[in-house]
């Protein structure tokens, strides 16, 4: 059974960076796709980022959403067992509640517990 464990949120300034960690524990084979969701208040959850596996070339495909490009980067280690999203220039907007998922084949996707983020001056 996977399960999620999100770190790294904190309170930034507006311009400043963070990085959140989500460590990963139990297999998720080699068909997933993990990613990086927010939900702010009084808003659903959308998703920021996502790296979703391609087994026959190998070659990972990336996701982000229109207003994170550029800013944001997920990346995970060699054995899958830790996604990050590196967050740089941080706006006001970006302060929200952000939870890891893992969705692997075949199986139920898992959520992790959340993280806070809060950008304020």
């Amino acid at each position: 059974q996977v399960q999620l464990v999100e770190s790294g949120g904190g309170l930034v300034q507006p311009g400043g960076s963070l990085r959140l960690s989500c460590a990963v524990s139990g297999s998720i084979g080699r068909n997933y796709a993990m990613g990086w969701y927010r939900q702010a208040p009084g808003k659903q959850r959308e998703l920021v980022a996502q790296i979703t596996s391609t087994p026959i070339t190998g070659t990972p495909i990336t996701y982000y959403a229109e207003d994170v490009k550029g800013r944001f980067t997920i990346s995970r280690n060699s054995n899958n067992n830790t996604l990050y999203l590196q967050m740089n220039s941080l706006k006001l907007e970006d302060t929200s509640v952000y939870y890891c998922k893992v969705a692997a084949l075949g199986s139920s996707p898992t959520w992790g517990q959340g993280t806070q983020v809060t950008v304020s001056s």
